[in-house]
């Protein structure tokens, strides 16, 4: 038999030891050539923007992910989410690979933690195998027995009816054990009635009604008047009848001399008469979008149903009794509580049943041990989805891909330590250590020094951000990367004798840190938080810290910022407060994480303003003058000058069948997003569309002459963020790029009487990026503002002037003040678990 020859480097080696890399060009990647370990541990670090990213999602879960669908079907390939293929030159050796994203999806209002552990279903099929079954004639309960996984009818002891029990989907308020009242969502939706009249001063004629103002033709208050109802009386002034028949009246027919608002036209029409309550149903039922249920929601009021409790379940899921408890009770518990719960089920049973009972038990608690692990012990079974903070609803993703116990796949995880208290992290390094035992390879993108200081090898991407970076830094073992002077993660790592972040910026002595003012609090239970006392120094800044679950978002964002809203107001205090002094403080504003912008049309340049003066500059031109064009001409999303085939958004997308969509840049503009009539028009030298494409710094020296964009774009650098470009969409910016680009606004005006608030502003950021953001807060506080963070990152921590640690654990154990203090403070009391890691 003849041979063709083979070339000795397309041999693959019979245990390939690393994944290789040439030639990656996705994003700002330069050609990059690296190796990574395959059946090890391996962090991928660096500044943001460097093409972290890049590197392991753009390139290894890119290619990993689809060379495995590409041998499924096209016609299942067509119905899945895929990765379209890198840009890069080759990558050999890639496994098959799974992504956990930064930022999981929200679910959906049917989600809640148990179905999306999957441990509910465990619970069902416990509560349908060996519940107590109530018998649909006389109630009485018909002890566990093997008939409902037998498929056989139970008889009871009582009345002697037959009946079968449920099956697990019964028991599924998604399915067949749904709640009838409301679907099983555990939510219902009524009619405010008191949002419908707002103002009973005015009459009909002169809009008391809202909804027949913005839901419904404005004729209906003709009708309603032909329905017998006065429209010329003050509201408050209508009989009982009247009133009745606004609100409630029946759907008749009435004929009516509709008169045009416009000219002296007459209509006469047939109208049935909607009155104002179904007049909002009817618009809720037609209601296909979030700006649908927008318009509506004004008239609304959203409680737990009334029927099931919130539960979801259906009075028939609700019926099976396992240890004397229903489905609905169980899932109430926390998962701690659960486990302790579900280990004493079987011990209950007759012994023919409890081989069954253990074998589902042991279902249940392998996947509930994986979420403990993970410090998500806290959390009830019953806990909506949406709920959950970015970093629950990860590790909950987390657990789910290690229990499915898979070899040889390569899992890359983007900056899975978010959310994570430092009791945590152990856990997490456990879970990923668990993967590799199995014989799998684990990729991950992280800025948290302690989980890059226990990877076998470390990929570090730079030197800087954007333009600068995509080029590999250093590679080797985190011992290698501290002695490595190209390496500027190595600085950082933690070892015995580096304390890196200790003062970064100056911080208050003891003895004066409520000087400027005492914002004190008084709270009553809410959640999981019990009441509580509280002070928070003006002017200062305020670290509030405690394990995931232990109430610090509950505090600050529900009941503080609500306070002090209410207060300034001089409104009625929440209910879940007794009292605040504001101590001065009159706004209080929150700088949150979530996106800005909804699509591509938002960018850094329209955010921030700084095109607003571009355009007037350009409309100053002699050309312009020329042209006869106004500022507003200069526009991507609405001038003249935009790309007429991209419509300015600077790209269009492709549907090619069963491959997955492709947006590429658009083929007329290159992605500049102006047509070529633009170009004739130039400022100091560039056209609009260059200094779109310069980054922050760039566009610094670019606009000297501005001076209104120079100083925001000075902002923005100060604020860490040079290395954006003026033409990035927002939307695709990280978090803390979000929240930084949002406090570009606030940054050198007087802050006296302010307080900002941030959710965990160094989620995404490196360590030299977290001394950006001390300096921005520094910056924030010598302008007189009072700042208070909820964070977990240690380094912070040390460098704030005031702590308080809620705990000491999560859910129902935490809700209390574990300690206040310094931060030398925190770190000697033996209560507080932060204290333990400071």
């Amino acid at each position: 038999m003849n041979h063709l020859p083979t070339s000795k480097a397309s041999i693959a080696p019979a245990n390939p030891t690393h994944i290789e890399v040439r030639g990656a060009r996705v994003h700002n990647l330069r050609n990059v050539n690296v190796d990574i370990p395959l059946g090890q541990l391996v962090g991928v670090c660096g500044v943001s923007g460097s093409g972290k990213s890049s590197l392991a999602l753009g390139v290894l879960y890119a290619e990993g992910s689809r060379r495995y669908l590409e041998a499924l079907s096209t016609y299942t390939r067509r119905r899945m989410g895929q990765a379209a293929r890198a840009d890069v030159d080759e990558v050999r050796y890639v496994p098959a690979a799974l992504a956990l994203h930064q930022r999981p999806s929200v679910p959906g209002v049917r989600s809640t933690f148990g179905t999306m552990s999957e441990l509910l279903n465990s619970l069902r099929l416990l509560f349908s195998r060996v519940g107590s079954h109530p018998c649909p004639r006389c109630g009485a309960y018909a002890p566990p027995s093997m008939s409902v996984a037998a498929e056989q009818p139970i008889t009871c002891a009582t009345c002697g009816k037959t009946f079968f029990g449920p099956g697990a989907e019964d028991l599924a308020f998604n399915s067949g054990g749904a709640c009838p009242t409301c679907g099983g969502t555990g939510t219902v939706r009524r009619v405010n009635e008191a949002a419908l009249v707002p103002d009973e001063s005015k009459t009909i004629n002169e809009g008391a009604v809202l909804p027949w103002g913005s839901l419904m033709w404005d004729l209906m208050k003709q009708v309603c008047g032909e329905m017998g109802v006065r429209l010329d009386v003050p509201f408050r002034d209508l009989t009982p009848e009247e009133r009745d028949i606004v609100f409630h009246g029946p759907a008749e027919k009435k004929h009516i001399l509709y008169k045009a608002k416009k000219g002296d036209n007459f209509a006469e029409l047939d109208f049935t008469y909607y009155n104002a309550v179904y007049t909002v149903e009817n618009a809720l039922a037609k209601a296909k979008d979030e700006k649908g249920l927008a318009r509506v929601a004004r008239f609304l009021t959203e409680g737990p149903c009334p029927d099931c409790e919130g539960t979801r379940l259906s009075a028939a899921a609700r019926g099976p009794l396992v240890r004397g408890i229903n489905l609905a009770k169980a899932c109430e518990m926390t998962l701690d509580e659960a486990v302790t719960w579900v280990d004493g089920v079987p011990e209950t049973l007759a012994e023919d049943l409890r081989p069954m009972a253990v074998s589902i038990c042991e279902s249940f608690q392998h996947t509930a041990r994986r979420l403990l692990e993970l410090g998500l012990g806290y959390l009830s079974l019953d806990r909506a989805g949406s709920t959950l903070s970015t970093g629950e609803r990860q590790r909950v993703q987390l657990a789910r891909a290690v229990r499915n116990r898979t070899t040889g796949v390569l899992y890359v995880l983007d900056e899975p330590s978010i959310g994570l208290h430092p009791a945590n992290i152990d856990g997490l390094l456990g879970v990923m250590r668990d993967l590799l035992a199995d014989g799998n390879s684990v990729v991950m993108v992280d800025h948290d020094t302690r989980i890059l200081a226990a990877a076998d090898y470390l990929v570090e991407m730079g030197p800087d951000a954007g333009a600068d970076g995509g080029h590999v830094v250093a590679c080797g073992t985190p011992t290698e990367l501290r002695a490595d002077n190209r390496s500027l993660i190595g600085r950082y790592l933690p070892a015995p004798t580096s304390d890196p972040m200790a003062n970064v910026r100056p911080r208050c002595p003891e003895n004066q840190l409520f000087e400027r003012g005492t914002i004190h609090l008084e709270t009553n239970v809410l959640h999981t938080v019990h009441a509580l006392s509280v002070d928070l120094p003006v002017n200062r800044l305020t670290a509030v810290t405690g394990v995931s679950g232990s109430g610090k978002t509950t505090l600050v964002l529900e009941e503080l910022i609500p306070a002090l809203n209410s207060a300034n107001a001089g409104e009625t205090l929440p209910a879940s407060m007794r009292g605040i002094d504001p101590a001065g403080i009159v706004r209080a504003q929150l700088i949150d994480a979530t996106p800005i912008g909804a699509n591509v049309r938002s960018t850094v340049a329209t955010y921030c303003g700084v095109l607003d003066d571009l355009r007037r500059a350009f409309a100053r031109t002699e050309e312009a003058k020329t042209a006869g064009l106004k500022a507003g001409a200069f526009s991507y999303n609405t001038g003249k000058l935009r790309c007429p085939t991209c419509d300015g958004t600077g790209q269009v997308s492709l549907d090619v069948q069963f491959l997955p969509d492709v947006d590429v840049p658009c083929p007329d503009c290159r992605g500049r997003r102006y047509s070529g009539d633009a170009d004739a028009i130039t400022w100091n030298g560039h056209t609009l569309a260059q200094l779109m494409a310069m980054s922050i710094d760039e566009a610094l020296v670019a606009c000297a002459g501005l001076k209104k964009a120079h100083a925001m774009l000075q902002t923005l650098h100060d604020l860490g963020l040079g290395y954006l470009t003026l033409g990035e969409a927002t939307p695709a910016l990280s978090g803390g790029e979000a929240q930084r680009l949002k406090l570009a606004s606030e940054m050198g005006k007087a802050q006296d009487g302010a307080l900002f608030v941030f959710d965990e502003p160094t989620i995404g950021l490196h360590p030299r990026d977290v001394r950006t953001l001390l300096n921005v807060f520094q910056h924030l506080v010598e302008q007189g503002a009072t700042v208070v963070v909820i964070e977990h990152d240690l380094d912070f921590i040390r460098n704030a002037d005031y702590v308080i640690d809620l705990g000491p654990g999560g859910g129902e154990a935490g809700g209390r003040i574990v300690a206040c203090g310094t931060p030398e403070q925190i770190a000697a009391n033996p209560d507080s678990v932060t204290g333990r890691y400071l």
